[in-house]
C-alpha cells in the first residue's frame, strides 16, 4: 500500500496535471488579456500541491526510522493493511483512484456492531488468528502484537472486540486457569466456536475491583458454585460483547466459603445457548448508544443464583475441593488478588501502544494537511502562506510529534519488559504499565484535540477521522483503570519502595530510581541554548524533578503519619503532589527509553534528527509543567530560555516534518482524505462520483446469524438441555 515519500517527478507531474485542469476552465478573454497571472492566482486550487512540494528532501533514511519505531514484524503489519484493503468490508471513500479505509460511523449502532463482527469473521476466515491461543512462542507474541496494532489503526472497536475475546477472556483462561481449562477452552476460543467476554466492572465499582459486590458460594451437595447479584449496584456493567454476541464470560466475584470471604476469584459462566438465547438465571440488558465505540455491544448482567460446575473456577491461584474446602498456595490475600489481576496488565500495555498509534494517524493527517493548506498572506498581493510555515502552527503540532516519537519508544520498551517478565517483575510491570497507560492516553486525547483544531472545519468531518477518534478513544482514559487512580497507584508504589529501601539502608535498584543513590543533579544557575539542549542536563532536569517530588512526598507522608493518620490518608491529603510525582516518573521513564534508542545509533543523520526530537520532547515538557518553576528547578529567566528554544527547535524540525510522519509507515489510505488531495476530495466531481453506481458499496451489515458464524459445539453452548438452573452440564 502507498505509504508516502516524494520526489521531483511526483511534484512535476502534479503541477502539470493541475495546470492542465486550469487551462480547461472558462476564463473571460478581457480578464485574461489584462493579467493572465492574476486570473490563475485567484483560483485557490492552483496553489494546492502535494506536501512533498513544501518539504525538503528526506534528511535521513525513513525506512530505517520506521524500523526503529515499529521494531518488529513490519511485513506482518503491511500484510494486514493489504488484506483489509482487499475487502469492501473495510473500504469507505474513493477519491480519484485512491480508496480510503475506515469504518462508516454514519451507520446505526446495530449496523456498526454487525460490521465489526463481519470484519472479525473475515480475518478469521483468512487465518489471521491461527495459533493465537493454542501455540506459545516469543515470535508468535510479537506477531500477534503487530497485528493488533495494524488492526487498531483501522478501527478501535475492531481491536477492542479482538482484545476482549483473546486478551481478556482468553488471557484469563491462560493466566488464571490450569491445563483442564486450557484443553477445554483455548482451541474453541481461537476458532470462535465460543465468543468470550470479561465481566469485572460493576455499576457500583469500577477501579476499586476489591469492592465488587457479586457473590459466589459453593454447594458441596451438587458440587456447583452459585453466582448471585445481591443488589442493583452489583450488576455487571460495560461488559463488552455481553449485550448481543458473547456466549461465555469470565465473571469476577467475591467467593464465600463457609461464611468466610476468600476475596476476588474468577469463574467461567455461559451466557447464551447455540441459538443466542440467554441462559436461565441470567438477565442481560444493553448499555445502549455511546459517544464512541458503538461497534462494541456493551451489556449489563444480573445473576439470579446461577449454578456453574465446580470445574469452572479458574484455579491456578486457589481451588475448592469437591467437599467444599478452600485451598491456595498463596496465603496472602493481597498476593492472591494481584494474581487474579494479571490479565489487566496486558490490557494496559496494549492500550498504551494503541494510544501512540492513534496519535500518529492524527499527526500524519494534520501535518500533511498543514503542508498543503494556505491561509493569509504576509502582505497584500503576496501568495498565502502554508499553514505549517506559521510558527504558531509549528508550535501546536511539532512538540506533539516529538512526544509521540518519545512515547513510541517507551511503549516498545514496555512491550518488551512485559513479554520477558518473570514472577519477580509483576509489581514493576504494574507500575510501569499504569504510569505509561495514563500518560500516553492523555497525550493521545490532547493530540487529537490539537490536530482537530489545526485542521479547522475539515477536522470536524468524520471522514477525516480525527474528530471521530476523539470520541472513539476517550474511553481509554478510564478503562483498564481510571488514569488519575492509576497515577495514584504509581506514586503509592514509588513512595512505598523508596521509604522501605531507605529504612533498610539499601540502595535503590528498581523502577529506574538508581539515580537517587547519588547526589541530586545540579542544574547550572546560568544556562545558554546549547546547555538546555544537552542530553545530560536534560536528563538531570527530569531526574531532579522526580527526586524532589518523591523526597517531598515521603517527608509529608511521614509527618502526617506521626499525627495518627494512615499512609493512605496522608497520600490523599497530598493528591496534587501524588499526581505530579506519577507524571514526573512516567516522563522520566519515557526519556530513558528515548535516550537508549538515540545512544544506540551511529553518528549520522538519523541520530541527528532523533536528537532534535528528544530535545524538543524534554523542553516542551519543561515548558508546560509548572513543577520546574514551583520546585525551583528552573528560574523564570531559564524558563523563558526554554520557551525560546522550543520555538527554535520547531523551526529546525519543520523541513523534515513530512518525512517524520511518513516514517510511521501508515498507509495514506488509513489517514483522513485531507492528508492527500483535499481539493479533489471536496470537489463536485467527487460528490457525483459518490452518488454514482461506481461508489464504494455500503459496508456489510447483515444480521450476524447470516454472517456464516462458526458452528458452535452443541455440548458447550446448550444451556437448556437440563431442567435445572445448571448452565454448564458437562
Amino acid at each position: 500500500m502507498e505509504q508516502g515519500g516524494g520526489g521531483g517527478g511526483v511534484t512535476a507531474a502534479w503541477r502539470t496535471s493541475v495546470l492542465a485542469k486550469h487551462f480547461q476552465v472558462h476564463v473571460g478573454a478581457a480578464s485574461y488579456a489584462t493579467s493572465p497571472s492574476a486570473v490563475l492566482q485567484r483560483l485557490t486550487c492552483i496553489s494546492y500541491e502535494p506536501p512533498e512540494c513544501n518539504s525538503e528532501k528526506p534528511g535521513f533514511d525513513t525506512k530505517q526510522m520506521r524500523s526503529l519505531l515499529d521494531d518488529h514484524n513490519i511485513p506482518d503489519r503491511d500484510f494486514i493493511w493489504d488484506l483489509m484493503a482487499s475487502s469492501e468490508l473495510f473500504q469507505s471513500n474513493r477519491v480519484g483512484e485512491k480508496v480510503f479505509l475506515s469504518p462508516d460511523y454514519n451507520l446505526s449502532m446495530e449496523d456498526q456492531r454487525e460490521s465489526t463482527l463481519a470484519r472479525v469473521l473475515f480475518l478469521l476466515e483468512k487465518g489471521v488468528f491461527k495459533g493465537w491461543l493454542t501455540k506459545q512462542s516469543h515470535e508468535l507474541e510479537l506477531q500477534k502484537s503487530a497485528i493488533f496494532e495494524a488492526v487498531e489503526t483501522f478501527d478501535h472497536a475492531l481491536a477492542v472486540k479482538l482484545g476482549i475475546h483473546f486478551r481478556l477472556w482468553g488471557g484469563a483462561i491462560q493466566f488464571c486457569g490450569t491445563k483442564q481449562h486450557h484443553h477445554k477452552w483455548l482451541e474453541i476460543t481461537e476458532n470462535f466456536l465460543v465468543q468470550g467476554c470479561f465481566a469485572m466492572t460493576e455499576l457500583g465499582h469500577g477501579s476499586n475491583v476489591r469492592g465488587i459486590e457479586t457473590v459466589t458460594t459453593y454447594d458441596p451437595n451438587t458440587q456447583e458454585f452459585i453466582i448471585n447479584t445481591p443488589c442493583e449496584s452489583a450488576q455487571k456493567y460495560w461488559i463488552g460483547g455481553a449485550a448481543k454476541y458473547a456466549t461465555h464470560s469470565i465473571v469476577f466475584s467475591q467467593l464465600l466459603i463457609d461464611g468466610r470471604n476468600e476475596g476476588i476469584h474468577a469463574f467461567i459462566c455461559q451466557l447464551r445457548d447455540d441459538k443466542g438465547n440467554v441462559c436461565p438465571g441470567l438477565r442481560i440488558a444493553d448499555c445502549g448508544h455511546k459517544i464512541g465505540l458503538n461497534g462494541i455491544d456493551n451489556g449489563r448482567i444480573w445473576f439470579d443464583k446461577v449454578h456453574i460446575p465446580r470445574e469452572n473456577l479458574l484455579n491456578s491461584v486457589a481451588d475448592v475441593t469437591p467437599d467444599g474446602h478452600y485451598q491456595s498456595m498463596i496465603k496472602d490475600p493481597d498476593q492472591r488478588f494481584a494474581a487474579f489481576m494479571a490479565p489487566l496488565t496486558t490490557g494496559r500495555v496494549s492500550i498504551a501502544v494503541s494510544a501512540v498509534n492513534q496519535a500518529k494517524i492524527a499527526l500524519a493527517t494534520a501535518i500533511r494537511y498543514g503542508l498543503t493548506r494556505h491561509a493569509f498572506a504576509l502582505s497584500l498581493g503576496q501568495p498565502e502562506m502554508i499553514l505549517l510555515d506559521y510558527p504558531s502552527h509549528q508550535h501546536r503540532l511539532l512538540p506533539l510529534l516529538a512526544k509521540t516519537y518519545a512515547m513510541n519508544f517507551a511503549a516498545l520498551d514496555l512491550k518488551k519488559q512485559y513479554s520477558a517478565q518473570t514472577g519477580a517483575d509483576t509489581k514493576t510491570i504494574h507500575v510501569l504499565s499504569s504510569g505509561l497507560k495514563s500518560m500516553l492516553t492523555w497525550h493521545n486525547l490532547h493530540t487529537l484535540q490539537e490536530c482537530r483544531e489545526a485542521c479547522g472545519g475539515q477536522g470536524i468531518k468524520s471522514d477525516n477521522r480525527i474528530g471521530q477518534a476523539k470520541a472513539e478513544y476517550d474511553v481509554q482514559l478510564t478503562f483498564e483503570g481510571d488514569n488519575n487512580v492509576l497515577m495514584q497507584q504509581v506514586s503509592k508504589e514509588l513512595h512505598s519502595y523508596y521509604s522501605r529501601t531507605r529504612r533498610m539502608g539499601k540502595p535503590l535498584k528498581d523502577l529506574g530510581l538508581e539515580h537517587m543513590n547519588g547526589s541530586c543533579p545540579i542544574i547550572p544557575s546560568v544556562l545558554d541554548r546549547n546547555m538546555v539542549r544537552d542530553k545530560n542536563i536534560q536528563l538531570g532536569l527530569f531526574q531532579a524533578r522526580e527526586r524532589v517530588l518523591l523526597e517531598l512526598l515521603s517527608m509529608k507522608v511521614q509527618r502526617i503519619s506521626l499525627e495518627g493518620l494512615s499512609i493512605t490518608e496522608a497520600l490523599m491529603a497530598n493528591y496534587q503532589l501524588v499526581q505530579d510525582l506519577g507524571k514526573a516518573f512516567s516522563e522520566r521513564i519515557v526519556l530513558d527509553s528515548f535516550l537508549k534508542v538515540e545512544d544506540l545509533q551511529p553518528a549520522g543523520s538519523l541520530k541527528d534528527v532523533l536528537g532534535l526530537l528528544r530535545k524538543l520532547y524534554v523542553l516542551s515538557t519543561a515548558e508546560e509543567s509548572p513543577v520546574f518553576l514551583r520546585c525551583g528547578l528552573l528560574s523564570p529567566t531559564q524558563s523563558q530560555l526554554v520557551s525560546e528554544e522550543v520555538t527554535a527547535l520547531c523551526a529546525e524540525i519543520r523541513p523534515q516534518a513530512l518525512h517524520l510522519v511518513n516514517s510511521f509507515g501508515i498507509p495514506q489510505t488509513l489517514l483522513g482524505p485531507i492528508a492527500c488531495d483535499w481539493v479533489e476530495y471536496n470537489s463536485w466531481a467527487n460528490v457525483q462520483h459518490k452518488e454514482s453506481s461506481d461508489s464504494i458499496p455500503t459496508q456489510v451489515h447483515t444480521h450476524p446469524h447470516k454472517l456464516k458464524l462458526p458452528t458452535p459445539i452443541q455440548a458447550q453452548v446448550s444451556c437448556e438441555a437440563t431442567g435445572s438452573q445448571s448452565i454448564e452440564g458437562f
